[in-house]
């Protein structure tokens, strides 16, 4: 029977960077798991040994590759994978689900994709620091949430420097501003009335424009993006206070409790009511 250590982690009220579950495993022989698909992004690093995995590509196809110590593999939410330790030098690693609104452009820098899911890292400096930070997070579960999401900072801090041959810094594009404008201007003003006209306008640039750099660099479109942001905010408030429904709705930009129902079970598959049961 494989060795296993495996946390869930107790708080989902982090909404740039969020922490499911981690865990370390020293695989048996031909130890499988999957088919499978997750939620969110999965992220394994082999410390020893060898496996195969075998995953969905952006076509559907499915992409084979074999995998050893001191490389890893990154699962993308909804993606079909199966992973498997070889037979004779199976692999021990250790991983973490993660997934959060940042995520996304994090690991664009360190070019993963459906296309490409396999970590080659060429700095070791990072790439240890990137391990050494996966199994704090793993072998520290009883430490606060804040604590352990400030390692899984670290954590994907290094993931994307270990890749690069040069030092990642601020692109300084044009494009890079117009977001970070558009998101602060989502933070603070996601309880009222914004469309996309107000975002580009705050952002000094035409609407369409503003759609596509916004979809290229955040991966949903700017509704979707605030559409999500108020869901996750709204479960925040559910989970942490006593409000009504209608005033939950009317506190993220839904004035029409029936509109926010809707928009909550498009989002999460429950109405806010049973969510909140639930959770």
């Amino acid at each position: 029977m494989s060795d296993v250590l495996f946390s869930i982690f107790p708080n989902e009220k982090f909404i740039d960077l969020g922490l499911y579950q981690y865990g370390w495993e020293q695989c048996e022989p031909a130890h499988l798991y999957g088919p499978a698909a997750r939620n969110h992004y999965l992220f394994h690093y082999v410390l020893s040994g060898t496996g195969t995995l075998m995953a969905n590509n952006q076509q559907g196809k499915t992409n084979t590759y074999n995998i050893r110590s001191g490389q890893g593999f990154l699962l993308f939410p909804g993606q079909i994978s199966t992973y498997i330790a070889d037979t004779n030098a199976p692999w021990e690693y250790v991983w973490l689900e993660f997934d959060g609104l940042r995520v996304k452009e994090m690991l664009d820098l360190a070019g993963f994709s459906l296309d490409q899911s396999i970590y080659h890292p060429v700095s070791k400096e990072y790439r240890e620091i990137m391990k050494d930070e996966m199994l704090y997070i793993v072998n520290h579960s009883k430490e606060t949430p804040f604590h352990l999401i400030g390692h899984l900072y670290i954590f994907l801090d290094a993931l994307t420097r270990s890749v690069s041959t040069v030092r990642l810094e601020k692109t300084g594009k044009m494009s890079d501003y117009y977001i970070r404008e558009a998101i602060n201007y989502i933070e603070q003003n996601f309880p009222y009335e914004i469309s996309i006209e107000d975002l580009a306008s705050h952002c000094g640039i035409n609407r369409s424009y503003f759609g596509k750099i916004f979809r290229q660099s955040v991966g949903q479109t700017p509704q979707e993006f605030l559409i999500n942001y108020r869901m996750a905010k709204a479960t925040e408030l559910l989970k942490m206070t006593d409000l009504s429904i209608a005033d939950i709705g009317n506190a993220v930009g839904y004035p029409n409790q029936l509109h926010f129902s809707r928009a909550f079970k498009n989002t999460y598959g429950l109405p806010p009511k049973s969510w909140r049961k639930q959770y």
